[in-house]
């Protein structure tokens, strides 16, 4: 059986690029045929490593190159840059013969299920249904959220089966015949656990607006007028590091919040770690605190859309903080932070919790979905 992945690009170090890598050398290991198809890989190499005999196509198509540009612009760019990517997928596709084709509800997704190329069309989402609408935009740009939020909807019904990552976030897609719930993974449970005795909050993500670090910065003065030798690092990169970073300085919190490039180490990290931090706005199942729990580490975050709150059973491998309330998340971390026998016995709890997210766990689900369709 050939499967056909579809993601913008493999270059950078996220959520959907690791779970892609990871689901890919799974299937090529297990006997399949695999390929993914980018469109803005731009001759970089993929971040994470991939099985030699997974096939890598790009399209060439450059989407990023309108980031940050003006509505008007999208406007007018965003339509040809369309036209393209769909006539070169359709060649592509046509030429390649998968038996199923695998949208992850990027830019590809307004067409792919049109193309006919006799392959059956999935279609995978890894934000909440509710993703376009917690940018919280304004302007045109809102206008254009509630318009793209109310087309998906009516988007994944076009599909063969439409997959999302929670419970939660099935439930606000209503009743449709197609979905499933198939949740991410990690590669597998490391031997080592952190010994949860370092004066360390750790934080991981990209520096954006989803990840709401700018929260985590104010919940942190609080914490460091009490606790002033703990420090916190924030790991990651984005365009928001200028913006964090004065921040940190007009909080005063300079040496005490640290603002970490991303590593491939990033096992050092979590090792090193006494405490996880989150305050993402929205998620579709956050792979941070899977990660960390997987080496012991409690968490303590906001229970955002959606994920959060399937991962975290709270008060006993971790907090669960309402939305946006800063102090009450000061609090919760402060409580793990001078108890250390809570922190040992949330994350006892935390690596018990995180055999539902192994391999041996998830991919029988997909592999079952694909049979499934696959004989119909």
């Amino acid at each position: 059986m050939k499967i056909i992945y579809m993601i913008p690009a493999l270059h950078a170090s996220g959520g959907m690029e690791r779970i892609l890598s990871t689901k890919a050398n799974y299937l090529v290991d297990a006997g399949y045929e695999v390929a993914i198809i980018t469109t803005d890989q731009c001759g970089k190499r993929p971040f994470f490593a991939l099985n030699e005999k997974i096939q890598c196509y790009d399209l060439g198509i450059n989407y990023d190159e309108n980031n940050g540009k003006s509505f008007l612009n999208k406007l007018a760019k965003f339509p040809i840059k369309q036209w393209k990517h769909k006539k070169r997928l359709t060649q592509l596709l046509s030429e390649l013969k998968g038996d199923i084709v695998i949208s992850m509800f990027c830019n590809d997704a307004p067409f792919t299920y049109k193309i006919e190329d006799g392959s059956k069309k999935l279609i995978e989402v890894h934000f909440s249904k509710f993703k376009r609408l917690q940018y919280d935009r304004k302007g045109l740009w809102a206008l254009a959220d509630r318009y793209f939020t109310s087309k998906d909807a009516n988007l994944v019904d076009k599909y063969e089966k439409f997959i999302v990552l929670t419970n939660e976030d099935k439930g606000y897609w209503g009743s449709k015949p197609n979905i499933d719930v198939i949740a991410n993974m990690i590669t597998a449970i490391p031997e080592e656990k952190a010994e949860l005795q370092n004066k360390k909050v750790i934080a991981i993500g990209r520096y954006t607006y989803q990840k709401g670090f700018d929260y985590l910065i104010d919940a942190w003065k609080i914490v460091a007028n009490k606790y002033p030798e703990w420090q916190l690092d924030i790991i990651g990169q984005g365009e928001l590091k200028e913006q964090l970073q004065q921040q940190i300085l007009k909080n005063g919190l300079l040496g005490k919040v640290n603002l970490v490039p991303h590593t491939n180490q990033i096992e050092d990290v979590y090792l090193n770690s006494s405490v996880l931090a989150m305050t993402s706005r929205y998620e579709g199942l956050p792979m941070v605190l899977i990660e960390a729990a997987s080496y012991g580490v409690p968490a303590v975050s906001f229970a955002c859309k959606c994920g959060p709150a399937e991962i975290i059973e709270d008060g006993k491998c971790g907090y669960l903080v309402p939305e946006k309330d800063i102090e009450a998340f000061a609090e919760k971390l402060m409580s793990v932070m001078k108890n250390e026998e809570l922190r040992k016995s949330m994350g006892e709890r935390s690596k018990e919790i995180v055999r539902n997210y192994i391999p041996e766990a998830v991919m029988p689900k997909w592999i079952d979905l694909f049979n499934e369709i696959t004989k119909e």
